[in-house]
């Protein structure tokens, strides 16, 4: 509005307009964050004369499906956020999922995102997965009720600002153990999101099962081989076991300021 700007909200103090020349109306955005992803409207208005343009901001990231230590099918829409938030990632775009689906992710079990619909991708069809006569595609429930419906979630996360690793541990440890050995290291205990990044945009494998933030246990191979995922690489879940079970390390995450 002239030479009036404000900005609003998550963009406040990371939002300018660059206005290199008189006719630049270029937004710059900093600090992206994973919330940043979606469509842009601009819109230009010179006396009786006015412009509009549509930008996308797609991230590079990974989309993976997620459920709690309650089992499957277990939130609804408000938990799926949380849950997701919880492991450094947000609810995925269809336009994510679709993507993900693109690049073989198959999933049978149906999950929320963000639009407040239901979806599951199916790369191979078969019986429990809509049939197997059906054509690979991602599956739609349609809008569910976000308080009284329950279903998975499929999160989105993308590059984070720190050092994913396996911490290096003279003998196994329960969950509590694994906690306060990546603080003694100066880190805090991985999410779940934090190994899916490591694993899809940095190639991240290892064959060592350790815990995760949310008591899961999970390792990362992006080489698929004999005992270590033989057959696709994939981040590999072991389940959520009893968190007194001392027979896994720990995967930690140490954040750059």
């Amino acid at each position: 509005m002239d030479y009036h700007k404000r900005s609003y909200g998550s963009f406040h103090g990371r939002v300018h307009l660059r206005g290199s020349s008189p006719m630049d109306a270029s937004l710059v955005l900093t600090d992206i964050t994973l919330e940043d992803y979606g469509r842009y409207k601009c819109e230009v208005i010179d006396g009786l004369e006015d412009g509009t343009v549509v930008v996308s901001l797609d991230l590079e990231g990974v989309v993976f499906p997620y459920f709690p230590r309650l089992g499957r099918y277990n939130l609804n829409f408000y938990d799926a956020e949380r849950a997701c938030r919880d492991q450094d990632a947000t609810v995925a775009s269809f336009d994510q999922l679709y993507d993900a689906w693109r690049g073989k992710l198959d999933w049978c079990n149906a999950g929320w995102l963000s639009d407040g619909s239901v979806q599951y991708p199916i790369t191979t069809p078969r019986e429990p997965c809509g049939g197997k006569n059906t054509v690979p595609g991602v599956r739609n429930y349609g809008l569910r009720d976000k308080e009284k419906n329950q279903y998975d979630v499929y999160c989105f996360t993308s590059h984070y600002k720190g050092r994913f690793y396996y911490l290096i541990h003279p003998s196994k440890l329960t969950y509590d153990e694994a906690v306060t050995a990546c603080q003694k290291d100066g880190a805090q205990i991985a999410k779940v999101g934090q190994m899916y990044a490591a694993w899809k945009l940095l190639g991240y494998d290892r064959c060592d099962a350790g815990w995760l933030a949310d008591g899961s246990v999970r390792y990362p191979i992006s080489h698929p081989r004999r005992r270590c995922s033989p057959t696709e690489a994939a981040v590999r879940f072991s389940g959520f076991p009893d968190k007194k079970h001392k027979l896994y390390g720990v995967y930690c995450f140490k954040g750059h300021n």
